[in-house]
C-alpha cells in the first residue's frame, strides 16, 4: 500500500496562520492609538486580538481534521502566536499597564524556545505540547483582560490570570528544553554520528564484510 502524499505547505490551515501574522501590525496600531487611552480604539484592538487568537484554534483544527499538518505549519504556528503575544506584552508595557519584568520573562522564554526549535530541527520537529497549549490559553485570557477597557474591579482578576500565565510560561519552557535534549539524543542523526565516532561501519559495509568472509 503506497504512502499518502505529504500535504502542500500552500493550504488553508497555513493561510490562517499567515493571516494571524498579518493581523499583528494592525493590532499594534489600534492599541497604541492615543497611547491606549481611547476606549473605542482599545475595544477595536481587543477585537483584533481576539480574532487573531480564534484563527489559531481554526488552523489547528483544520490541520488535524483535514490532514494538513506540515513541518512549515509546526514552525510558523508558534511563531505567529509569539508575534501576537509579544506585541501585546510590549505595547501594554509601553503604555504603563503591565510591568516590564513580565514582558521580559515571557518574551525571553518564547524567543529561547523558538531558538531551541531551530537548533534541533535537524533532528526533528518539536510540535506544541499540551502544556504549551494551556500556556497559550492562559496568556490569551490574561492579555484580553488587560487589553479590554474593563472596570477597575476586574484588575485583580487580570493580575492573577497573568500570574498563572507566567508560571505556565516558565514551566513549559523548561519542559521544551528537556524535550529538545531527548529529541537530539534519540535522533537518527545523533545515532549515526555516534556510530561513526566509534568507528562502526555502516550496515551495508558490515554486510559486505560478512559475505566476503
Amino acid at each position: 500500500m503506497s504512502a499518502l502524499p505529504k500535504p502542500s505547505n500552500w493550504n488553508v490551515a497555513n493561510a490562517f496562520t499567515a493571516l494571524r501574522l498579518v493581523a499583528v501590525p494592525v493590532f499594534i496600531v489600534l492599541l497604541l492609538h492615543d497611547d491606549g487611552q481611547s476606549d473605542s480604539w482599545r475595544i477595536a484592538a481587543t477585537a483584533a486580538f481576539a480574532v487573531a487568537i480564534i484563527t489559531d484554534r481554526i488552523d489547528g483544527e483544520l490541520a488535524r481534521r483535514w490532514g494538513l499538518i506540515t513541518d512549515l505549519g509546526k514552525i510558523a504556528d508558534p511563531i505567529a502566536d509569539k508575534a501576537l503575544v509579544g506585541s501585546a506584552l510590549i505595547c501594554l508595557s509601553l503604555i504603563g499597564e503591565l510591568p516590564w519584568w513580565v514582558t521580559v520573562v515571557v518574551l525571553f522564554r518564547e524567543l529561547a524556545i523558538t531558538g531551541v526549535r531551530f537548533v534541533v530541527i535537524r533532528h526533528g520537529v518539536m510540535p506544541a505540547s499540551r502544556g504549551g497549549k494551556y500556556k497559550t490559553t492562559a496568556q490569551s485570557v490574561a492579555l484580553l483582560l488587560y487589553l479590554a477597557p474593563l472596570p477597575d474591579a476586574f484588575q485583580p482578576v487580570a493580575v492573577v490570570t497573568m500570574g498563572v500565565a507566567v508560571v505556565l510560561t516558565v514551566a513549559t519552557g523548561l519542559d521544551y528544553v528537556v524535550q529538545a535534549v531527548r529529541l537530539r539524543r534519540g535522533s537518527d542523526r545523533t545515532r549515526a554520528k555516534r556510530a561513526t565516532g566509534r568507528g562502526v561501519p555502516p550496515e551495508s559495509h558490515r554486510a559486505g564484510q560478512s559475505s566476503a568472509a
